[in-house]
């Protein structure tokens, strides 16, 4: 062992889901109830010519993210199975919330963007057109995919420029709920992010109905807020200290308004006993399920006794959410696309990014669906309508919401899914270090630079011994991987690790290329929190 330094769904589900979009009274991501490759083979991703190079490479000691390695293992994952084909526009938008109107970045115009949905063995082939004033690119959240496709700038792909466009193309393999977003500075919390949900063709789940359910932190438009002047608010006037934002390079970072014209957004005293002490740092003034506010949210119709399989999506920047169906209990069914043994709760916990799938049966009546922002004392809310009744009012918290919490580390890896016993190879030390006084986030000490590198070989078992030294909690993400939850837990692709604590978690090395490990707050990651796992040669 080794310490190393850097260097489609069954028929009955189909015509089930056909059935709960009807109900539900069509799109089940629509709007709010009061209104409103790079390779030869053929699977690589296009563009239109306007980014040169596909990226900056990797050292010649490094596997590149286009290299013979990653074609290899795209043609093992599969490169004849169906080619579903989408366009989405990336654009300036006016946005009604629910009787709130702002000026944002979306997909097609839309909060959440729509639905990006294959079966396990397709092939995805996405073209982005950018009509952004800035560069922008598209990461595939939790996808185990080709490394030239994964999105991001300097590292596996050029950024798409203003006017241009890009095609990604990958075989998926894993059934999950998944979702795509930028992965260029901040812009991530503004309004570009939509579900991605990978069928399985042999479903072993039963339910009436499925909703989809992304919750997410707002403050773009807002009285002259931008997430760009939070970042440069909360850096003391730094801006993106990580470079990730590519703004010198590549013009993809702010939007030209980080100066603050508006309130200002640095949260003090957002205490959470779930997560630690200092829940976040940001004020965001709404919060939002299915880009609605709870004055005017979401509503899913279906009927008393129907079974629903509901699919949380964390798609904020900077807030942990603590999620309740009203009168119900909920059996958790899979986490991050990955199963895990059935367990009832009453509520969840959702760090940034983290995805739960969960069954409940429909009660007779009208129920809050509340998702807590820990720490801020703000609720995001949809509802839950199986029959007439009045509706639950905007502030509304359900009892389950103090009642059995679980979170990942207590639940185990369905048996079928445990990552195998073997001895580990590898073992990379990765400290989570900064403070929140001055802002200065990183990984053993080091803001990220695209040019940092944690070597890795094909084939190893690699442990990511993470031992947060802040005050604050992180969630912790690694592009292009899963890895095991200890003792037995669920395999994973984010996870939750507390102030002062450490986590080990294993994954295989069996995905060449350079891979992002990183803590999922935007504001941590964008100032330094970030690094790279990359391949060797061999």
């Amino acid at each position: 062992m080794r310490t190393q330094s850097p260097q489609p769904p069954s028929r009955s589900r189909r015509e089930a889901l056909g059935v709960g979009a009807a109900v539900a009274g069509g799109s089940l991501l629509a709007a709010c109830s009061g209104g409103r490759s790079a390779a030869q083979d053929g699977l690589r991703g296009t563009d239109d010519g306007k980014n040169g190079m596909p990226h900056d490479g990797a050292p010649d000691d490094y596997i590149s993210p286009d290299g013979p390695e990653v074609i290899e293992a795209e043609k093992e994952r599969g490169t004849d199975g169906t080619v579903r084909q989408f366009r989405v526009t990336a654009t300036s938008s006016m946005l009604d919330l629910g009787g709130v109107t702002v000026g944002t970045w979306s997909y097609d115009g839309e909060l959440p963007g729509k639905e990006v949905r294959v079966t396990a063995g397709d092939i995805l082939q996405l073209t982005l057109d950018n009509h952004l004033p800035k560069s922008t690119t598209v990461h595939w959240h939790g996808l185990t995919l080709r490394n030239d496709m994964d999105g991001v700038p300097a590292v596996t792909q050029r950024p798409i420029q203003p006017g241009g466009s890009f095609t990604y193309k990958f075989a998926t393999t894993h059934p999950g709920t998944y979702w795509m977003h930028p992965h260029i500075g901040v812009q991530i919390d503004r309004g570009l992010y939509a579900p991605v949900i990978v069928d399985d063709p042999r479903e072993p789940l039963r339910y009436d109905h499925e909703w989809i359910v992304m919750i997410d932190d707002w403050l773009d438009g807002v009285d002259g807020s931008t997430p760009d002047a939070v970042l440069n608010e909360l850096n003391h006037g730094r801006g993106s200290s990580s470079g990730h934002s590519m703004e010198r390079r590549d013009g993809g970072g702010d939007d030209g308004h980080t100066t603050r014209i508006g309130p200002s957004r640095v949260l003090v005293g957002a205490r959470s006993r779930l997560l630690g002490g200092t829940a976040g740092m940001v004020d965001y003034p709404y919060h939002l399920i299915n880009g609605c506010t709870p004055e005017n949210p979401r509503i899913f119709r279906a009927k008393p006794g129907d079974r629903i399989r509901i699919r949380f999506i964390n798609a904020s920047g900077e807030t942990g959410y603590r999620v309740a169906l009203g009168g119900h209990t909920m059996t958790v069914t899979h986490t991050d696309g990955h199963p895990v043994e059935h367990a009832e709760t009453d509520a969840l916990l959702l760090g940034m990014s983290e995805r739960y799938d969960v069954l409940v049966t429909a009660k007779d009546g009208v129920f809050p669906l509340t998702a807590l922002a820990e720490g801020k004392n703000r609720t995001a809310m949809a509802v839950l309508r199986t029959s007439g009744g009045e509706a639950p009012g905007p502030g509304t918290r359900p009892k389950e919401l103090d009642g059995t919490l679980l979170t990942a580390y207590e639940m185990k890896a369905e048996e079928s899914d445990r990552a195998a016993r073997r001895d580990v190879d590898r073992t990379i030390q990765v400290n989570l270090t900064g403070n929140m006084r001055k802002f200065n986030w990183a990984i053993n000490g080091k803001p990220y630079t695209p040019s940092q590198r944690y070597p890795i070989a094909g084939g190893e078992r690699v442990r990511l011994a993470i031992h947060n030294r802040t005050k604050m909690w992180h969630p912790v993400h690694l592009h292009g991987h899963t890895f095991a939850l200890p003792d037995g837990g669920p395999l994973k692709d984010t996870t939750i690790v507390l102030p002062h604590t450490s986590v080990n978690v294993d994954f295989d090395a069996d995905n060449p290329g350079l891979w992002m490990l990183h803590c999922h707050n935007i504001y941590h990651s964008d100032s330094g929190m970030m690094t790279i796992l990359g391949y060797l040669k061999q």
